[in-house]
């Protein structure tokens, strides 16, 4: 890419030890029960760090009903907020792992929502999460309440789309957070009906946008995709979820969908693999609805460094036993692939701008 593009990431996670307790899915033996903080994304991109990013929230723990009750289930995700008020804001504690400096690089951050509980219990989380973002309020541009890993028929239900319209009419975005390669085609069927739900009857001007992360994540092991029904299922979607108003697509989350021989080969490799999936993004939302994103440091897992890469010849053999070191090469590898996207769809300067940046300032509505 042309080196004077700016990047910026839209989608990173950050958290400090002292907090590692509150992440609902760490245990001590994830390769990500560490310190991830802005130290640790430097040195990461090194060499090409971008410009700004944007953070999501990191599934902290939660109890919606308590949090109904008193609030009292929202503590987590609350305490997540103040960590990215003191990051905003230029405020570190001793060994976080940030400076007052790196402020400047946090654009935009998307804390957590009991988007279930229904509308009045977000609209009075709204407001808690203003008073502890303080002087960092206006860099919370949306929420996100990840459906993942949640029963079929959370984000269907009543509360769930008058939450979202809730959203939309504060002008706020949300992250949404699918897996169709764990959950199958009902998460996209589910999406497709929120997405028209939370819309119906809403003026243009008050319809919550919708950021779909990590290309609702594929199964990226399918080798003939010309039959196979996962993914004609994942095709149909994105051609449905592209003609809805207000949706925007990340290019992001890769790494975690493919399997593991593939994710240690080289970059020209993984791309060739993943093409259909990527090709069908392009048809579909078009560049200038779709956003490159990291997903570090989610990205690094099994993936090898630049120096276990080499040693491998680029077929990833040798690499299979250098384990650690993706934190070196995971991001700086799949900003490769984004790369060679554009290249491959011959895009111009200004539409490489909007895919590296433009496109996600433009659907955060994050001034530039």
């Amino acid at each position: 890419m042309a080196d004077d593009i700016p990047i910026i990431d839209a989608h990173i996670h950050l958290y400090p030890e002292s907090e590692l307790e509150t992440l609902a899915w760490c245990k001590p033996e994830s390769p990500l029960a560490k310190q991830h903080s802005l130290e640790e994304y430097r040195a990461a991109t090194a060499g090409a760090t971008p410009q700004g990013f944007i953070f999501l929230e990191t599934d902290r723990k939660n109890d919606l009903e308590a949090g109904e009750k008193d609030g009292s289930g929202w503590k987590y995700p609350l305490m997540e907020v103040a960590w990215l008020r003191r990051i905003a804001t230029g405020q570190p504690k001793p060994g976080e792992g940030h400076s007052a400096a790196d402020s400047e690089l946090c654009l935009a951050y998307i804390p957590w929502a009991p988007l279930p509980s229904g509308a009045a219990a977000v609209e009075r989380y709204i407001d808690l999460v203003k008073e502890e973002a303080g002087d960092s309020w206006p860099k919370v541009r949306g929420f996100r309440y990840l459906v993942q890993d949640k029963p079929n028929g959370t984000m269907t239900a009543d509360g769930f789309i008058e939450s979202l319209k809730l959203l939309g009419r504060r002008g706020f975005v949300f992250d949404l957070g699918v897996d169709q390669h764990n959950r199958g085609r009902i998460q996209l069927e589910e999406a497709v009906e929120m997405i028209d739900r939370a819309h119906d009857g809403v003026p243009e001007d008050e319809k919550v946008t919708f950021i779909i992360n990590h290309m609702c994540k594929p199964d990226l092991s399918i080798y003939n995709v010309q039959t196979s029904p996962s993914f004609i299922a994942w095709r149909t979607a994105m051609f449905t979820l592209s003609k809805c108003s207000r949706t925007y697509m990340k290019l992001s989350g890769g790494f975690s969908e493919m399997p593991e021989t593939l994710r240690r080969r080289s970059t020209e490799d993984i791309f060739d693999a993943i093409s259909p999936w990527l090709s069908v993004l392009l048809a579909a939302f078009g560049p200038g609805r779709i956003m490159f994103a990291s997903d570090w440091p989610v990205c690094t897992v099994g993936v090898p460094g630049p120096e276990a890469e080499a040693e491998a010849g680029g077929d990833g053999a040798a690499a299979a036993e250098a384990e650690g070191k993706g934190e070196a090469g995971a991001w700086l590898k799949w900003k490769k692939i984004v790369d060679r996207l554009c290249w491959m769809a011959s895009f111009d300067d200004e539409t490489k701008k909007m895919i590296w940046g433009g496109t996600a300032l433009k659907a955060y509505g994050i001034e530039a």
